[in-house]
């Protein structure tokens, strides 16, 4: 009989545990409420476990490389996750699968450098998305933000792009934020149609097209978790996105570029075109020939006289 006022404090305590819960705050982190913040640790590796109710997790400015498959499987009530400035070149496939709740994603200041296909499938209530300031980020896969259909902010900005698939932007019909500044565009015939995206967008923005920005849910404010802005459409960043080739367009911001800019892109030739250029390529041919035929019968000559010259010398 005296154990039953322990059992039944130990169920109490339990109850209590997976209540506030389950695993406790993560070594060299601080927890406060739902926030999460385990930033600047030097930590190489992601916590083995967090609480079940996460709601904002920080692990920005550590060393992390890699992340568990799976890892953020248990964490539903999950709202934003801080990965910013580590050493992250890939996310593992369905990473985000129990994460439905995720609305805001920080990855800038990492190694990326593809933006797989899928990469954010299973996180589709996302609304903002930071991949910034990866310099060795080369190419975005048509589909990697498929699924994204309330993604509102998208940060590309200060990387190595120098083009991108209109077919990766046109899936997205709730953004309104787009940052492209700081990479090496190259503003060939090939850019035309996202160009054009571009523009029409800015031009739908203005005209109040836009749909009305939804109300984020707003992460607790930590020391480790930020929301950066992100300036609407039209981009503010704007004059920092600049075409870095060819030539005779390096230095021009992409806006600048209109319908114009690319005519020779769409130049064909008409079959009076065609014969207009082999007539001139004939009559090129017979001038060579004719050339060619008149230099020989002048040297000719010319060796014939010298000889002549040497014989009466003689």
């Amino acid at each position: 009989m005296l154990l039953g006022p322990w059992l039944v404090a130990a169920a109490a305590a339990a109850v209590a545990v997976v209540a506030g819960g389950g695993a406790g705050c993560p070594v060299l982190c601080t927890c406060r409420g739902q926030a999460v913040d385990c930033s600047g640790q030097r930590l190489f590796s992601v916590p083995p476990e967090l609480p079940l109710d996460t709601g904002n997790l920080s692990l920005a400015h550590n060393r992390i490389a890699s992340i568990p498959p799976g890892y953020l499987a248990c964490y539903g009530q999950l709202r934003a996750l801080d990965l910013r400035n580590n050493s992250l070149a890939a996310l593992p496939a369905r990473l985000f699968l129990g994460a439905r709740r995720l609305a805001h994603l920080d990855l800038s200041y990492n190694n990326f450098s593809l933006v797989a296909a899928d990469m954010f499938l299973e996180a589709s209530g996302l609304l903002r998305l930071d991949l910034s300031h990866n310099p060795g980020l080369r190419r975005v896969h048509p589909h990697a933000f498929r699924g994204l259909a309330q993604l509102r902010e998208l940060d590309l900005s200060y990387g190595g792009l120098s083009a991108i698939s209109l077919d990766a932007l046109e899936g997205l019909p709730g953004l309104v934020g787009l940052r492209l500044g700081g990479n090496p565009w190259v503003c060939g015939c090939a850019m035309e149609p996202f160009l054009k995206w571009l523009r029409g967008r800015i031009q739908g923005c203005a005209s109040g097209r836009c749909r009305p920005r939804a109300p984020h849910p707003q992460p607790a404010r930590t020391a480790g978790l930020r929301r950066p802005a992100l300036m609407p459409l039209p981009p503010a960043d704007s004059q920092l996105a600049e075409c870095r080739a060819p030539p005779e367009v390096a230095g021009a911001p992409l806006l600048s570029l209109t319908e114009e800019s690319f005519q020779a892109c769409h130049l064909t030739l008409t079959l009076d075109d065609y014969l207009f250029i082999a007539f001139v390529g004939f009559v090129v041919s017979i001038a060579s020939v004719a050339t060619n035929f008149l230099l020989g019968i002048t040297a000719n000559c010319c060796h014939r006289w010298s000889k002549a010259s040497e014989d009466e010398d003689v």
